[in-house]
């Protein structure tokens, strides 16, 4: 879990640590400033200097990465922005990952930031800005090459967990209920965290064309993922799978032994927790299941054009085709003021909950992952729901507006959720208010926080987020390509 509410007020002495074990040098590393100023004048170093590591700190260089920043400063008019990109594009690469070959192979070890675990949906998330300039740069293609042969052998170790350590090692969550081992550091399933290898190896593919990632260990997991969610869709009312902890935060747990909420086998997949790892209400997740569709497809296709297996091809063609046919009779239902618009979780007896949460897979971001067109009429109506009142996570107030989540509490508005915002926009005026909120929540620290307070953006959760960071600089870039006179505008 990446944490209960927990926010750095950098107008107090006294600033909460987001969980024991985050680590102690993070801030230092991040390169993070402290703001002594309301949120009305927020603190902005003279200058803007650099808030990245020195040159002999950063964990890994990239040419490509370097020429880029140089090139998106030049396109930028506002100064805070690009200072703002240039501190926040590299920041898993400065920060965040451990890159080494091990038997020939690269493998890389990506942290989230101020926690020392790879969780497999952060990893893919941080370094996927990055894929497009692999083609330059073959140092960067071997450390992504690297972070897929991780993930393959951590879901090998157990694809019921969601975050491990860098081999065996303590944990604080060593006691929960349920099979715990020594290389993982939380073991809450949900299914985008199968999903984002496959998102990551597949597009890898695509860019490089190498298909070295695609061997005998990457074939085993794959299946092992195909065999997870057969056993999640649950058709004979069992699983294999269950989760308890003695904590009093209620969104850790989950209810009747460890196994959710009931739910009524149509064929969509259970997802017993969140992509915020919270758990689910009504255990079949939407736009998780949407997300397992798009890898489904995906894996269908490795499998037939590359492996050559065509009996494997044909098993995840089967299971898309059931996920599929599930969604387009469970993930839609009428709302009382917003017609037909995709629900947030179902559980296949009628039940249905409105709402959408910051983290990815959302409602929200099911263009982005490829699942749903911009353009669809439910999608379409599902976003005008999103950013209204009725969707009880969407937060407004003197700071900014947008989308959080129970994980960090009531009017914590989440930078993913902005940034999502602009990057699955096809307005403009939108997307430039993203750019206005994003420029003026950072609160001085020069990098993109987990979730900051709608009516003060000097509190905040997780100063050193590293998904957070790279998605920032992923929407700059395109809006630079789709968009470039908003960049030439000051914000």
């Amino acid at each position: 879990m990446r944490q209960p509410l927990s926010f750095s007020t950098f107008n107090s002495k006294n600033m909460t640590t987001r969980r024991d074990f985050i680590k102690t040098g993070g801030l230092a590393l991040a390169g993070l400033s402290i703001a002594n100023n309301s949120f009305a004048k927020p603190f902005i170093p003279i200058g803007f200097e650099s808030k990245r590591p020195a040159i002999s700190a950063r964990k890994f260089v990239s040419d490509a990465v370097e020429a880029k920043i140089a090139e998106m400063k030049k396109k930028i008019a506002d100064e805070e922005l690009a200072w703002l990109f240039e501190n926040c594009f590299p920041n898993t690469l400065d920060t965040t990952v451990t890159h080494k070959f091990i038997n020939g192979k690269p493998d890389t070890f990506v942290i989230t930031g101020d926690i020392n675990a790879m969780w497999l949906r952060d990893s893919t998330a941080q370094v996927w800005p990055y894929l497009p300039l692999t083609k330059s740069d073959k140092k960067l293609k071997d450390l992504i090459a690297g972070v897929i042969n991780r993930q393959t052998k951590c879901i090998l170790i157990d694809p019921y967990a969601n975050a491990f350590n860098d081999g065996p090692a303590d944990s604080p969550w060593k006691k929960d209920i349920t099979e715990m081992k020594p290389e993982l550091h939380e073991r809450k399933f949900e299914i985008d965290s199968l999903c984002y290898p496959v998102r990551l190896a597949y597009n890898y593919w695509k860019t490089t064309g190498d298909i070295s990632i695609f061997d005998k260990d990457w074939v085993a997991a794959m299946k092992l993922v195909l065999k997870t969610f057969r056993e999640q869709q649950r058709k004979d009312g069992t699983s294999p799978y269950k989760f308890m902890r003695t904590t009093a935060w209620a969104t850790d747990g989950v209810v009747l032994g460890g196994y959710g909420n009931p739910i009524n086998p149509v064929g969509l997949i259970v997802s017993v927790f969140r992509p915020s790892d919270d758990a689910t209400i009504f255990p079949f997740l939407i736009a998780s299941n949407y997300f397992a569709l798009v890898s489904l497809k995906q894996l269908t296709e490795i499998f037939k054009a590359v492996i050559g297996d065509k009996d494997g091809a044909r098993d995840f063609a089967l299971l898309a085709y059931e996920v599929e046919e599930a969604l387009k009779v469970y993930s839609m239902a009428d709302h009382l003021n917003f017609g037909k618009i995709f629900s947030y979780e179902v559980d296949g007896f009628g039940n249905k909950l409105f709402m959408d949460d910051a983290n990815v897979p959302s409602l929200l971001s099911l263009p982005y992952l490829n699942a749903v067109d911009v353009n669809n009429p439910v999608y379409q109506n599902t976003r005008r729901f999103l950013f209204s009142k009725s969707n009880p996570y969407y937060f407004e107030g003197k700071a900014g507006k947008g989308i959080g989540g129970p994980h960090a509490g009531l009017g914590m508005i989440w930078h993913l959720a902005v940034i999502m915002r602009g990057l699955t926009s096809i307005n403009e005026s939108e997307i430039r208010e993203c750019i206005k909120i994003l420029k003026h929540t950072h609160a001085g620290t020069g990098f993109m926080h987990e979730s900051f307070n709608k009516d003060d953006a000097n509190k905040f959760s997780r100063p050193w987020f590293a998904w957070a960071n790279t998605l920032f600089g992923e929407f700059i870039i395109k809006v630079a390509n789709e968009h470039p006179q908003l960049l030439k505008e000051t914000y």
